[in-house]
């Protein structure tokens, strides 16, 4: 079966079939026994989906056989690029833009040279109350990962 549908219109499929239901986020991530992060990442087109996993969430959403196969795709990784002006991501892009080269030499600072996994990874968001207003609070929990230069001990021959 060749599918027409993309990941990124299935997410949009998704996220109207979701609110037509009533279905919170929360809901269908514990319907498949996952990360409420993770599933929405994945149902907008960012993981694939296990067979028995997309049959679950295609039985929740009303979704067809092509969706089930779509959800089980490798994706194409990352955000459109049109994605960087909605004022949420948007905010997310301004705060790396301003204090990644902080976190960058803080990580240096305390691991060494290397960077933070975005694929050994778990994030998680929360509401904090507040006086002022309620908080955000978004953490980025990856592992560590030092830059480990290999050297050939081959001789280059002329």
């Amino acid at each position: 079966m060749a599918t027409t549908l993309t990941k990124k219109e299935l997410g949009g499929v998704v996220r109207l079939a979701r609110a037509e239901r009533g279905l919170s986020w929360a809901k269908i991530a514990a319907s498949i026994g996952k990360d409420p992060v993770w599933t929405v990442a994945a149902l907008l087109g960012q993981h694939p989906l296990s067979a028995a996993d997309a049959a679950t969430v295609a039985s929740l959403l009303d979704l067809d056989d092509e969706a089930v196969a779509v959800l089980q795709m490798m994706p194409y990784r990352g955000s459109d690029a049109t994605m960087a002006t909605d004022p949420t991501i948007y905010r997310f892009h301004e705060a790396l833009a301003v204090y990644g080269p902080a976190i960058k030499e803080l990580i240096h600072e305390e691991f060494g040279d290397g960077i933070m996994s975005a694929i050994n990874f778990q994030l998680s968001v929360q509401r904090r109350p507040d006086p002022g207003g309620d908080r955000v609070v978004v953490t980025f929990d990856g592992k560590f990962l030092d830059y480990a230069w290999k050297h050939s001990t081959q001789e280059v021959s002329g």
